[in-house]
């Protein structure tokens, strides 16, 4: 999906006639949604984080139903815009973030009625700012554009059946060890002493709440008076619907609007806070990329200051079953099953170049978002919803990066 559109994308918003899944396809789906139920069945029998862990994976599921069926992908969606003035999917976006930022202020109240410094709302993804966090966009934004995709939309396009991304993941957990091995110079001469901006520290819950959506409201103005009108976009998608589909049309015919997404995302990403944490989608990769350096003897001994951010945080694993990594478990079994029904899965393999791009991509993703403590769902969209300058900072020098890569691609492919 991050390489090109297919019919059922070019069609947008617009409601077609139902799909007509095979029905090998159909049952297999319905027995992976058994699967995940089931598996969530099993999980929250078990003592201690049972409950935790069966809702991750049901979040993950419902994530991975969203991303793949509203194509919500950074990069796809940036591209849109950059080549064909296309804004629908950035306005999906930056819809999850209105919403998203009006959830979290709502729930923060539960945690923190008052937003006095030094406290900050438990587990939300408020990180230090520095040029190290900059760096790690800059180079997350480049990778993005080189492999086609973000870490999120590479986990969904798996379930489509993208075999490039799997050299994209791999390059990822790569990209991670290389910032464990460098974390140490960089935290000692720069992010210790680095401050952790929180928004209602300054203007309190409202003010905070008021200059974000503000911001993000100017940003979909902006992007509407840029939009030109695709000849895919109907009189019935600007109008309005006006039909009422099958329900099986509606979920797994034409792709979901953007901002149907966007709204989705945001719930997801709100009600994951306040019942288990922050949505994100890194900290499996990175724990795995940890545990196999730290066992070959790669890392430091001691990893300083880094188990005291929040964030997508990593660790070293001392147990199968994590809660985001039964998350990422539950995003891409739904996607493959939303794809078989919705006739999405098209398995691809890359060309030798397209795999070495997509492992490089993937390395610098990897890189970024460790010494960035997190990508784009986490530190982004989980960072901008919390209020943190730290996911702005994010936002705009990570797109820097990918307007830069995605030039790249164009002019050297």
């Amino acid at each position: 999906m991050g390489q090109g559109l297919s019919g059922r994308q070019v069609t947008g918003a617009t409601l077609v006639a139902p799909s007509s899944a095979p029905t090998p396809a159909l049952a297999l789906s319905t027995l992976i949604a058994a699967a995940l139920a089931a598996m969530a069945w099993w999980l929250a029998a078990r003592p201690d984080d049972g409950r935790a862990l069966a809702f991750s994976v049901v979040a993950g599921a419902l994530f991975g139903l969203v991303l793949q069926r509203s194509r919500f992908c950074f990069y796809c969606n940036a591209r849109d815009f950059l080549e064909r003035r296309d804004a629908r999917g950035l306005i999906g976006i930056v819809v999850a973030l209105i919403v998203g930022t009006i959830g979290y202020h709502a729930v923060f109240g539960a945690f923190l009625p008052i937003a006095r410094a030094p406290g900050l709302p438990p587990g939300a993804h408020i990180g230090p700012v520095s040029w190290v966090l900059a760096a790690g966009a800059l180079a997350f934004g480049l990778g993005t554009a080189l492999s086609g995709s973000c870490i999120s939309a590479h986990l969904y396009r798996l379930g489509e059946g993208a075999v490039g991304s799997v050299f994209a993941l791999l390059g990822a957990v790569a990209g991670f060890a290389l910032g464990f091995a460098s974390w140490n110079t960089l935290y000692l001469s720069t992010i210790q002493a680095a401050p952790v901006v929180w928004l209602p520290h300054f203007l309190g819950y409202g003010g905070s709440l008021l200059v974000q959506v503000g911001l993000l409201v100017s940003a979909v103005a902006w992007l509407l008076r840029h939009h030109r009108r695709q000849a895919d976009q109907t009189g019935a998608e600007l109008a309005g619907l006006n039909q009422v589909p099958r329900l099986g049309a509606l979920l797994f015919g034409a792709r979901w609007p953007s901002y149907v997404g966007g709204l989705l995302v945001a719930a997801i990403g709100v009600v994951a806070y306040f019942r288990v944490a922050p949505l994100g989608v890194t900290a499996e990769l990175g724990s795995l990329a940890r545990t196999a350096a730290a066992s070959q003897g790669w890392l430091p001994d001691r990893l300083e200051g880094l188990d005291s951010f929040a964030g997508c945080a990593t660790v070293v694993k001392d147990a199968l079953l994590s809660r985001n990594g039964v998350f990422v478990i539950g995003l891409v079994l739904a996607s493959f099953a939303s794809a078989l029904i919705a006739g999405d899965f098209r398995p691809k393999w890359p060309s030798a170049s397209e795999s070495l791009r997509a492992l490089g991509g993937g390395l610098l993703m990897g890189w970024g978002a460790m010494v960035a403590l997190g990508c784009t769902v986490g530190t982004l969209l989980s960072g901008i919803m919390a209020g943190a300058v730290s996911g702005w900072v994010f936002a705009v020098v990570g797109g820097l990066g990918l307007v830069a890569g995605w030039w790249v691609r164009r002019r050297f492919s």
